[in-house]
């Protein structure tokens, strides 16, 4: 059983330790690092593709109607002032290679979806990396329109041509 005189004894510990944690807390939540220019960029840019999510996929389409891979890139870049070419094929070849390790979110995905294995053929964003097997991208799939999906799934593991990172 504690005593009264006791605690009295501890209780100016006890609050210099609350009031140490209480001001780490609110030191900690409003100086937090402020964002650098080019990842509010990047932030834009993702958030401005997940708008399109559901969009039906159009071959040739950049809008809330239609859209298809490169005109999501396309688009998503344009809401941050960045200008990419319109296909995938050319924009594989912007920025600079970025091993699948090292994806960060803002970088570009290409796969080569058709007959012709390495060649380039769809293109998307990484949006997200959640750990060594769960890096999302989002892209235009011809079948299921604007979706997000892992980059580790079979499909895209076998698809996966190279990724580029953009400099700026």
């Amino acid at each position: 059983m504690v005593s009264v005189k006791s605690s009295f004894i501890n209780r100016p510990f006890y609050l210099f330790y609350l009031a140490v944690f209480v001001l780490l807390v609110f030191t900690s939540c409003s100086s937090g690092k402020k964002l650098t220019a080019r990842q509010q960029k990047i932030n834009k840019i993702i958030n401005t593709s997940r708008t399109f999510v559901g969009t039906p996929y159009r071959y040739g389409g950049t809008s809330q109607r239609g859209m298809d891979c490169s005109g999501l890139l396309l688009i998503s870049f344009k809401s941050a002032n960045i200008s990419l070419p319109r296909s995938a094929k050319e924009q594989s070849k912007i920025g600079k290679a970025v091993r699948m390790q090292q994806l960060r979110p803002g970088d570009l995905v290409f796969f080569a979806t058709k007959k012709r294995r390495r060649k380039v053929s769809h293109a998307g964003l990484v949006t997200e990396i959640k750990g060594k097997q769960s890096i999302k991208f989002i892209h235009a799939s011809s079948s299921r329109g604007v979706v997000e999906d892992n980059l580790y799934s079979n499909y895209y593991q076998k698809a996966f041509v190279k990724a580029r990172r953009l400099v700026f």
